[in-house]
């Protein structure tokens, strides 16, 4: 599966689809996207294969302009065992335009998630 479409109920609350829910089960991380969407990694992905990317001379100006788009409003949560449910904060909404509907893409080892057009 590389494509869903969800409501967020009225507590911001984004389900995940049962056949995905396993490639979360270490935890999520949300961040903001390049533009107005979200991105969504399973916490191993971020913890293998983003959080190495972050690293670098603390004098670099794009290694630092990286950090703060993926770490400005960075959360870090787990799937609701019981209905596979991750919540969005109100400043992601905001920021990627969501207002209930949203579109999940898989982007590679992440996803990208968007207001529904």
């Amino acid at each position: 599966m590389d494509y869903f479409e969800r409501k967020l109920d009225d507590k911001r609350r984004l389900t995940i689809p049962v056949e995905l829910r396993a490639e979360f089960s270490s935890g999520v991380v949300i961040t903001r996207g390049f533009q107005d969407y979200l991105h969504l990694y399973p916490k191993t992905v971020w913890d293998e294969e983003v959080e190495p990317k972050l690293k670098g001379s603390i004098l670099d100006e794009q290694i630092a302009d990286i950090n703060v788009q993926f770490r400005m409003g960075r959360v870090e949560s787990a799937i609701d065992d019981k209905q596979g449910r991750i919540s969005l904060e109100h400043h992601h909404l905001d920021y990627a335009h969501i207002a209930r509907d949203v579109i999940a893409v898989r982007a590679g080892r992440y996803w990208r998630i968007q207001a529904k057009a």
